[in-house]
Order: C-alpha cells, then sequence, then structure tokens
C-alpha cells in the first residue's frame, strides 16, 4: 500500500484529495488528509459578514462532507514535516509515513507580528475581517457605529485574496450609503503598494474607482507600528495616519509547521518550482495554493488552476515521467464594487490584469475591469460552485491556463 499524504483540507488539499482519489487505485493507495478543524469555510464569504449579506453560518460546513468516503481524515495540528525521512509529526506526536506529500497548508493572519497592533483594542477599534472571528466583531460594530474616519491598512503583502482590501472599500462605500450616512464617514486605503493594485493598468483603473467613490489612498506606506492610545499607525519612515476605526488586513504567514520543519522562508511560505509546483530541492513533496512563495495570487481560482497542474504532474511523476504542465500563474477573481455591482479581473504571471471581456460558455462574457450586474451575480454564484462543483474536483469551464481571448491590449 502506498500513501498519499495531503496536509490541509482547505480548498487545495479538498481539491487535490477529490482528484486523486478519482484516479488512484483505492486498493493500492491511501490517501490522509490533515488538518487541524473539522469546520470548512467558504472564505471569500468573509468580506460579506460585515456588511449584512451573509453570515457566517452561511459560510460553513462540516469537512468531511466534502471528502471521499475513501480518504483517512485525521483531524489534529502538524508538528514537524520531515522529507528525509518521509514522514510527519503531528501536534499528538503521531507519526505519519509517505510516499507523496503535498503541502497545502495555506496562510493565516498574524497581527502579533505588527508591533502595537493586537493589543486590549483589538476587536474594539481594531478589526479584521479575514477571520470568522473578526469578520463577526465587525459587523457587529458597523452596526452602531456613528461615524469618523475608517482606515484599512494592509500591513505587507504578500496577503490572501488581494482583491479584498477593495472590495471592502467598495462595500462600505455602498453600505454606509443605503444608511444615510456617507457624509459621515471617511474611508482612506493605506497600502503597501504603490497604487490601489499591483499592475500598472489595474492600478490606474481600479484607483480611478476608488477616486469616483471618494475614498483616499496613501500608498508605498510600510506598516511599523500601530498607537492605540494616539489612534495612529506609524510607517517606517514615521509617516504617520490617523483613524477613528482601524480594519487590518495584518502580515500573512504560512503554517508555523513550516518554520519548525525549517522547510520555508521568512513568512513560512515554501519554495515551490513555479510551473511544476514541486517543493525545491524536496523528494517526492508538491506544494499547492496559499503555503507557496509563488509571485502569484493567493486565491481560490489560483488554487483551482493549480490543481489541474499539479494532478496532471503527481500522475507522471507517480510513473516516473518529468512534469509535463506548467503553471502560468493564472488568476481570475470577481471584485464586488458595491450597488449590486462587481468587476471582473484575469491575469497570470507574465501578464497584467486588462480591460475587455471574458467569455465563458453559457454565461458570459463578462466584463473585464469594467462594472456590471453580471460580475455581481457572478461573485454570488461563486458560492454555490465552490460547494458543488470546485471542491469535488470537478471539471469547470474554465481552463487552467490563461487566454488572450476578449482582452484588449
Amino acid at each position: 500500500m502506498r500513501h498519499m499524504l495531503i496536509l490541509g483540507g482547505g480548498t487545495a488539499g479538498t481539491i487535490m484529495a477529490n482528484k486523486l482519489a478519482s484516479a488512484l487505485d483505492e486498493s493500492e493507495w491511501q490517501i490522509t488528509v490533515v488538518d487541524a478543524t473539522e469546520r470548512h469555510y467558504y472564505q471569500p464569504g468573509f468580506l460579506f459578514v460585515p456588511f449584512g449579506i451573509y453570515r457566517m453560518h452561511d459560510l460553513v460546513k462540516p469537512r468531511r462532507q466534502y471528502l471521499p468516503s475513501g480518504i483517512k481524515v485525521i483531524i489534529s495540528g502538524i508538528d514537524v514535516i520531515d522529507p528525509e525521512k518521509k514522514s510527519v509529526t503531528l501536534a499528538n506526536k503521531a507519526v505519519l509515513k509517505y510516499d507523496y506529500l503535498i503541502i497545502a497548508t495555506g496562510a493565516e493572519i498574524h497581527p502579533e507580528q505588527t508591533e502595537g497592533l493586537k493589543d486590549e483594542e483589538w476587536g474594539r477599534s481594531k478589526f479584521d475581517f479575514y477571520t470568522p472571528q473578526g469578520a463577526d466583531r465587525l459587523a457587529q460594530f458597523l452596526k452602531t457605529w456613528q461615524g469618523g474616519k475608517l482606515v484599512l491598512n494592509v500591513a505587507e503583502m504578500p496577503i490572501k485574496c488581494p482583491v479584498a482590501p477593495l472590495e471592502f472599500l467598495f462595500l462600505a462605500d455602498a453600505y454606509f450609503t443605503k444608511r444615510g450616512m456617507r457624509d459621515k464617514v471617511e474611508l482612506q486605503l493605506v497600502t503597501p503598494l504603490s497604487g490601489a493594485f499591483t499592475k500598472p493598468t489595474s492600478s490606474r483603473v481600479l484607483g480611478e474607482f476608488l477616486e469616483r467613490k471618494g475614498i483616499s489612498v496613501v500608498p508605498d506606506f510600510g506598516l511599523a507600528r500601530v498607537d492605540s492610545q494616539e489612534k495612529k499607525i506609524v510607517a517606517w519612515d514615521e509617516t504617520e495616519v490617523n483613524y477613528d476605526v482601524l480594519v487590518s488586513i495584518p502580515t500573512n504567514m504560512g503554517d508555523a509547521c513550516i518554520e519548525r520543519s525549517k522547510l520555508g522562508n521568512e513568512l513560512n511560505f515554501v519554495p515551490t518550482n513555479k510551473e511544476t509546483l514541486l517543493a525545491d530541492g524536496l523528494k517526492d513533496v508538491f506544494v499547492i495554493g496559499d503555503a507557496t512563495n509563488l509571485p502569484s495570487s493567493k486565491a481560490g481560482s489560483v488554487a483551482h488552476f493549480q490543481s489541474e497542474v499539479l494532478f496532471q504532474n503527481i500522475l507522471e511523476h507517480i510513473d516516473g515521467r518529468p512534469p509535463i504542465a506548467h503553471f502560468d500563474g493564472h488568476a481570475n477573481c470577481f471584485i464586488e464594487s458595491g450597488f449590486d455591482k462587481g468587476l471582473l479581473i484575469d491575469f497570470n504571471y507574465n501578464t497584467e490584469p486588462l480591460p475587455g471581456e471574458f467569455p465563458l460558455p453559457g454565461v458570459g462574457p463578462f466584463t473585464l475591469l469594467g462594472e456590471s450586474r453580471i460580475n455581481h451575480y457572478g461573485k454570488l454564484m461563486f458560492r454555490w460552485v465552490y460547494w458543488n462543483l470546485l471542491l469535488r474536483g470537478m471539471e469547470l469551464p474554465i481552463e487552467s491556463e490563461m487566454s488572450m481571448a476578449g482582452k484588449r491590449v
């Protein structure tokens, strides 16, 4: 019996478990998934919770419900990965042997990495929406907030879902407008990027959206510390930004087991071949999703596109052949822009988000880098797609490799 061990039962790990379960003979293979909790969250939905669009019970389901019955599921934290011994030690000190290992341990926020960010004001005047608890606390706070200056700060890149900061501000603009108090709220994006987004064309277009909605931007802000008493954030160059409410996207880091195993970079992301998804310098180890150090977005669409590539390459690797599939960095993200409209961006390692149309048989086309109602409905529809198709490893009508069809250069 050969052992395929998957560390992490989130989006990437669950997709891979389902794909491999359909391809590997269960009489010859044992697939095991390890995760710390029984709960699987639809993380893109956290963004909507502070504005009352979703509640947390809309976004969580039992993890085992989305894994085939033949897969062994272990609920445990991970202590150490030992690639030389081809073993993984769990938090309870149990040791699992593997023939092939998939690291899909994801990323989490770490507010404690920034001086003064996580203190007695965390959850009172300082919030996040990247965790279930954080999104819930912010929802309760905003219900009764009477206005002031709301600053959304990105501590440092990379982060999960890099369009989420923009979406939050767009939704906040709509939320306060509908409550009749938009004139009492100042919205500001404070970012380490040089503009609204990572690439010139999309940064310009999205920056114009922010400007039209009366949302100001402070670029190139490297967060050094937070002063809760004075209610200000301070950059390394001593630039200061005051706030009444701080919505923070703290430093994102990979799982602590990566650090303990000495397998990651300074943020605990695993060095990974950007095309084949094999772990650099490790035998029979693959990495997928937010756990990688790749220069691609940490987003569900990326995990989906990577899974198509990794599935092919694992099967080739098992048969002793070199990898044939190559990941091009493809990311495809709906951006909720408020008032029942949205945008869509589609890009990869070498091509930035461009305007145009995204063709999708039977549904599209969707507008690229432009507002439309169909993009909004596409964003809402994706929750159903996620639970019913994507997690189960089923084929979707979007190729893993980015296409230039419909794009205007």
